[in-house]
């Protein structure tokens, strides 16, 4: 569905483009924090969740894929229980991100999911970011009520 959605909106070219990583970094690291300041974390939140609501997904395989279309990385499923899902993201930025010892947030990609899941689910979501930077990885645990 996801795939289909990006083909209707003239959206599948984008995703086929490539651009240097640096300049990607550039916004996200340097203009976005000094813009945001001392609120980057809490704004990044907010924001995936107003992506989210913008890009509205229908199921886990959706977001997995979103993920990766946008370039975020790769996205999958650890854990998941009632109340409780976890996520693994990976990708050569985060490694080179733990690489550059580059102090970085992951609450956009928090946001999102907690807005995806809360609609999925039809419960509040809250998601909590956790970096593990022996592993590059990226651990979102999502909770609903």
């Amino acid at each position: 569905m996801f795939n289909k959605r990006l083909k209707e909106n003239n959206d599948i070219n984008l995703t086929q483009l490539t651009i240097p990583a640096f300049g990607y970094e550039l916004v996200r690291e340097t203009l976005l924090k000094d813009i945001l300041g001392k609120d980057y974390k809490s704004i990044l939140y907010w924001g995936g969740k107003n992506l989210a609501r913008k890009h509205p997904l229908e199921t886990i395989q959706e977001i997995i894929d979103f993920f990766e279309s946008a370039g975020l990385g790769t996205l999958k499923v650890t854990k998941e229980n009632k109340n409780e899902m976890i996520f693994e993201l990976t990708s050569d930025l985060i490694t080179n991100r733990f690489a550059r010892d580059s102090e970085y947030s992951y609450q956009l990609e928090a946001g999102f999911l907690a807005e995806q899941l809360q609609n999925i689910m039809g419960n509040e979501a809250e998601t909590m970011e956790q970096q593990k930077k022996r592993l590059n990885t990226i651990i979102f645990t999502v909770q609903w009520e």
